[in-house]
């Protein structure tokens, strides 16, 4: 399986969320890996649980969902209908290592992990809901993997118990995703500020899990300091499920990793060299130039010498250093002042 440390990331891991957007269909799974790899995805991240492992299938009213985008439908069967067989993870994982797609998964119990653990997984991610499951985030973090948190749901107590969990376990491979669980998340609730916040307060590596339309949120993260960013990807929104009013398709995926690849770009590093095409420019700064004629033996005065452009005489800062000295030779008007026509002092 391909490895994956989040501390040496040297460009913005881009993780194409699968979830439910197989719709129950095999092929449309693996048609997803492949077009994750095909719109410039770094990997593809499945979802192991199964209906029963995640909720209990009661018809009371507590497991009635209200107020979301699913709305009047009971968890259990929610969770049928999103899940990912558990007999298709091995093919997928297997098919997405062939394309150079790194391949992990979200675990919801002991027995995801257990089974993500036979197939040699890369990491853990810990969905938002879950980020409250000490037991489980030990669990996952004592395989010594990276571990991926979610914050949708969490207070700061909650977040500060589950970085907690990990590193009780020797793990310190941790990256918190800022996310909002809002589907889709309206911009005025994403608050990025948070996120780099998480750097300084968690000393961790920091990312987001995206849940809004398009590229601006994911990007104006990558530019504050985002390693990680998750979307939710479908095939085709005709596809429905329960998933796809808040995935990108493949056009909007591809779309947000160029935007990503060129905020990078836009970053660059920490550089005060001058490439080629700013060293040409730099004809346009100003200089020392001669702005009258002047004969061998005269001496300089501000009449005899202005800061202009272009830029092929002394820097302007020599200025007041140059005034008062003597020349060693004829000067006609509009030459470059140089420091070899001065008399040196003695």
């Amino acid at each position: 399986m391909n490895s994956l440390n989040i501390q040496n990331l040297t460009s913005t891991f881009i993780i194409a969320e699968l979830s439910a957007n197989h719709n129950q269909d095999f092929n449309i799974a693996l048609e997803t890996v492949k077009a994750a790899k095909e719109v410039g995805a770094d990997a593809i991240k499945l979802q192991t649980y199964t209906a029963d492992t995640l909720t209990l299938n009661c018809r009371k009213d507590y497991f009635k969902l209200k107020g979301t985008l699913w709305n009047g439908q009971y968890l259990h069967d929610l969770y049928q209908q999103a899940y990912t067989p558990w007999a298709w993870h091995k093919e997928i994982m297997d098919y997405a290592q062939s394309l150079g797609l790194i391949c992990f998964s979200s675990p919801f119990d002991f027995s995801a992990i257990d089974f993500l653990e036979t197939l040699d997984v890369p990491a853990y991610k810990i969905a938002s809901p879950e980020i409250v499951d000490i037991p489980l985030i030990k669990y996952a973090a004592s395989k010594g993997k990276p571990m991926i948190l979610s914050t949708g749901l969490a207070t700061l107590d909650e977040i500060e118990d589950a970085i907690q969990a990990c590193r009780d376990t020797g793990n310190q491979d941790i990256a918190l995703l800022k996310c909002t669980s809002s589907y889709p998340t309206p911009l005025e609730e994403v608050n990025l500020r948070t996120m780099v916040d998480f750097k300084t307060r968690f000393e961790c590596e920091i990312g987001l899990s995206d849940h809004t339309l398009g590229h601006l949120v994911a990007t104006n993260a990558v530019a504050l300091g985002a390693k990680i960013v998750e979307k939710h990807f479908i095939l085709d929104k005709n596809l429905g499920g329960p998933d796809a009013e808040f995935s990108l398709d493949k056009t909007e995926f591809k779309t947000l990793v160029d935007q990503i690849r060129a905020t990078e770009k836009i970053l660059g590093s920490v550089t005060y060299e001058l490439t080629e095409k700013m060293k040409n420019a730099r004809q346009f700064k100003r200089s020392l130039f001669v702005t009258k004629d002047i004969q061998a033996g005269e001496v300089l005065t501000a009449e005899h010498v202005r800061s202009v452009r272009p830029g092929y005489g002394m820097s302007p800062k020599y200025l007041d250093q140059v005034i008062g000295k003597k020349v060693t030779q004829n000067i006609s008007f509009g030459e470059p002042l140089a420091e070899a026509f001065l008399e040196t002092s003695q």
